[in-house]
């Protein structure tokens, strides 16, 4: 019980300071005639967060409060697993298992998800009491979906106006509080030979079976907080360098935002220049690139900079000639089936004229068959990425993996 409210104060959100949402919950209590009304969130990493409550009684959580949703009433409503209606929680074993339960204690319990004018669950709106009440009825759940309806408007209308109010919002802010984001190394290898020369740090999230680190990025994009958790990931990955062995380099992905946001090369501070890569993606668009430059040249005594996805789009040549990076990556729509597409070797021979000319190292990303590879190798690309050597794996089965491959050459 203790751990369900640790840090609960922590959690404090000044979500939708209006009262308009109050009041819609203690019109319900008094039309219902129960003790507690609330209305919570559903997070993205499986919690669910109050955000208001209203009762005539001293309660043991505040707006804020968290718990994993598993342990809720209002997840197992939604999931089907419990009715919407309780008139008493002996009643169900399930109900009786919940910490809440025994926590307030709970009596009788009235739930209804609330959704979003999409069909989006967002959250859900509950009142409950101490006691049983088996008076209720179907009548009092209409009543019920009727004020849950009021208060999704209500919740609707603030989201639209301030993406900091939303569930991602939150999620990704726990995430950036907590530091919750682990690295996985992928390594970079000779094509001929196999030997690794480096490792790419890739992020990993805690529901990774279900959503793949880019949503996650892009949703801190919508909410205002990709820089936030692209330092994270940043520092994060700089703390693995002590794993990857002296020779072998780090690459870092970092968006042009975050480069120019100047945290970069705080971050940076007190690391070995010659082991750090920042990896440059460009899928937002650059409105300045003078301005990127000069924050490369600022980070130059600090790292070396490669261009990723080559060959995907215009952006990425703009980079090439404006940037002056040490390492290209090539799209994996270049390296996929190269071997089969005439015109594909086409390009990837010109992007090895182009990394001669300028005196870059070319990696090429994706590479997943033999037949791949040693087309690559034939065209003049000197390293390669992909499962075909190694998928993404933890920092020490990565460590394992470069020792047994300096053994092997």
């Amino acid at each position: 019980m203790a751990a369900l409210l640790v840090d609960a104060h922590a959690h404090k959100t000044e979500l939708f300071e209006t009262d308009s949402i109050n009041r819609i919950l203690r019109a319900a209590r008094d039309h219902l005639k129960v003790e507690i009304a609330f209305v919570s969130r559903f997070l993205p990493e499986g919690l669910r967060e109050l955000t208001h409550i209203n009762a005539d009684i001293a309660l043991p959580m505040d707006p804020g409060f968290r718990e994993p949703q598993d342990q809720s009433f209002c997840w197992h409503v939604l999931e089907g697993r419990l009715p919407e209606l309780i008139h008493d929680t002996s009643d169900y074993p399930l109900a009786l298992s919940l910490p809440i339960t025994t926590m307030l204690p709970v009596g009788c319990h009235l739930n209804t998800p609330l959704r979003l004018s999409d069909g989006t669950v967002w959250g859900s709106f509950c009142c409950l009491s101490r006691t049983p009440d088996r008076s209720l009825g179907d009548r009092d759940i209409e009543v019920l979906r009727a004020f849950a309806a009021l208060a999704a408007e209500q919740i609707e209308s603030v989201v639209a106006r301030d993406p900091a109010q939303s569930p991602e919002h939150a999620a990704i802010s726990g995430v950036i509080a907590s530091g919750a984001l682990q690295i996985f190394h992928q390594p970079i290898v000779k094509l001929h030979g196999g030997a690794v020369v480096g490792v790419e740090c890739l992020s990993r999230f805690a529901d990774a079976a279900e959503r793949g680190p880019d949503k996650w990025f892009d949703e801190a994009g919508r909410v205002g907080l990709k820089t936030e958790l692209e330092i994270l990931a940043i520092l994060n990955s700089l703390q693995t360098l002590n794993f990857v062995p002296q020779d072998c380099y780090v690459s870092i992905n970092a968006s042009p935002e975050t480069v120019m946001s100047g945290l970069l090369q705080a971050a940076l501070q007190n690391h070995d220049p010659s082991r750090i890569v920042i990896e440059l993606t460009e899928h937002d668009p650059v409105e300045d690139f003078r301005a990127l430059k000069r924050r490369l040249t600022e980070l130059s005594p600090h790292v070396r900079l490669a261009i990723d996805d080559v060959g995907a789009g215009y952006a990425g040549l703009r980079y090439i000639v404006d940037l002056e990076p040490a390492i290209l990556k090539l799209d994996i729509s270049l390296t996929r089936d190269v071997h089969l597409d005439p015109a594909r070797r086409s390009l990837t021979k010109a992007m090895v004229h182009l990394a001669q000319e300028i005196g870059c190292k070319l990696v090429a990303e994706g590479v997943e068959s033999v037949a791949e590879r040693d087309c690559l190798s034939e065209l003049g690309v000197q390293y390669g990425q992909g499962y075909l050597f190694a998928r993404p794996m933890p920092v020490l089965a990565c460590q394992r993996f470069i020792a047994g491959n300096r053994l092997a050459h």
